[in-house]
């Protein structure tokens, strides 16, 4: 492996715990030490391969003639693999790829890692442009890793307008999906993170053997139940300052009556949200650091308990996606892929409709390196300079976040309700929109950190003589 995996976090809401009724997947995208800028892109059927070779492993693989046009978030150095990271393709089906999770030793050991297989690098491209629904979704890539075996442990999510699958790697061959239930939701946190699991219901699906796997060398720790967690997970110090806190924070927003501890090890896969989720809920939660606890690094709490737990929102989230397909519209415009580079707490979350052939230049031409007016740079560098002093721009920041919002939403409902005949029209509409709220973005931005640095310069404590 020439490159770390990323540490990601993940939230599913189904569509009866959304307010609207859509689905919804989505996942904060981190990233290791130095920026690792990613920008946004449309894939054609031109552009995907018919041969796909990994960047990381020998791996080598013939792709099916007739692949479907989808968007993608993939790394802009592409030296190391693809990393696709999120997408959805013309048939209103979403991915997302990958939560980084956990399998204890014992069935590492039963089935290893396979380091000429597949991973994170490659699975939307080897799977998102040949799938038509989020079952589809599963049973390709679960035919894949058994297939030709993966080099990692990871958890991936699949939705359509229906219904969310989502998927966790167990061993080098092996997997288990779930069927979310449509009032639930699910927050996953860099650990194995399905517990109950159903052989014999429709709404799980798993890999050929894997219940053999487990009788025949007696995984199981209980008697009268499966519990795919207990049987593969990891219960590790690790996981209860790492992990499990972030589960706790936000099943105990979500969940009023939730009276579990951070570091409990035994919280529910699945949850259910007492009122309907939106999709500012969504960004909140993605973007949230233990608010109103002792454990906010931004609080005023004790330093020992500021730094106790990992937070949600980083310095090292490098894009957050939040892939929703929606019920209440055409399928034209069904499919919304929100988007947003950098550090969760400072930067907005841009409703792109992803029925498109191609993207808007802000959010596709990223530089490699610093520039003073690309929105990938400008978002980290509002979010380091906040984390200086976070109090004293948290109100900016909420200003600005909520202004972004009510203009994304107002071309939003325009475009909606505007009629257009044929599917080359549709998508030049679709694009004219989101060629708009990119502007709206990188003007916000730009306005943010322009803000702050002005308050900054004003308060600097570098000149001490007296001012006139």
């Amino acid at each position: 492996m020439k490159r770390e995996n990323k540490a990601c976090t993940t939230l599913l809401v189904g569509k009866k715990a959304a307010s609207d009724g859509s689905t919804m997947i989505a996942r904060i995208e981190d990233g290791f030490e130095k920026p690792n800028p990613q920008h946004f892109v449309v894939v054609s059927s031109e552009q995907q391969p018919r041969r796909y070779c990994s960047s990381i492993t020998s791996f080598e693989l013939d792709l099916p003639q007739n692949p479907l046009r989808y968007t993608s978030t993939p790394d802009l150095d592409d030296r190391f693999g693809i990393w696709a990271g999120g997408g959805i393709n013309s048939q209103n089906v979403a991915m997302t790829a990958c939560e980084t999770i956990t399998n204890n030793d014992r069935i590492l050991a039963i089935d290893p890692l396979v380091d000429t297989g597949i991973g994170e690098a490659d699975f939307i491209t080897l799977v998102l442009p040949y799938i038509h629904s989020a079952k589809e979704g599963v049973l390709r890539l679960g035919q894949l890793i058994e297939t030709y075996g993966t080099y990692e442990i990871n958890g991936i999510a699949f939705s359509d307008s229906e219904e969310i699958w989502y998927l966790e790697t167990i061993g080098g061959h092996h997997w288990a999906a779930v069927r979310i239930p449509d009032d639930a939701f699910v927050f996953v946190s860099n650990r194995l993170a399905i517990d109950h699991f159903d052989f014999n219901s429709p709404d799980n699906l798993s890999a050929t053997g894997l219940q053999d796997l487990i009788e025949k060398h007696q995984l199981n720790p209980t008697n009268d139940e499966l519990n795919l967690r207990d049987i593969f997970g990891t219960f590790t110090n690790g996981d209860q300052h790492y992990n499990n806190p972030r589960v706790w924070y936000i099943q105990k927003v979500f969940c009023k009556n939730n009276s579990s501890h951070p570091e409990d090890q035994d919280l529910p896969f699945l949850a259910y949200p007492d009122k309907k989720l939106t999709i500012e809920d969504v960004r909140w939660a993605l973007s949230s650091h233990y608010q109103n606890t002792p454990y906010d690094p931004y609080g005023e709490g004790e330093m020992i308990d500021k730094s106790r737990y990992r937070s949600i929102a980083l310095n090292r989230n490098e894009e957050t996606h939040i892939l929703q397909i929606r019920n209440n519209v055409s399928k034209e415009i069904a499919a919304i892929h929100w988007l947003a580079f950098g550090p969760n707490t400072f930067n907005t979350l841009v409703p792109f409709y992803a029925n498109i052939t191609k993207t808007p230049t802000i959010f596709n031409e990223i530089g490699s390196t610093f520039k003073a007016n690309d929105i990938y740079w400008l978002s980290k560098a509002a979010a380091l300079l906040g984390d200086s002093n976070f109090s004293r721009f948290e109100t900016l920041r909420n200003d600005t976040v909520s202004e972004a919002m009510i203009e994304y939403r107002k071309i939003q409902l325009a475009t909606d309700s505007c009629e257009v005949e044929d599917d080359q029209t549709i998508q030049d509409h679709l694009e004219i929109a989101n060629n708009k709220m990119a502007e709206i973005a990188l003007t916000k931005m730009n306005g943010l950190l322009g803000e702050m640095i002005k308050r900054l310069t004003i308060e600097s404590s570098l000149d001490n003589t007296n001012r006139r």
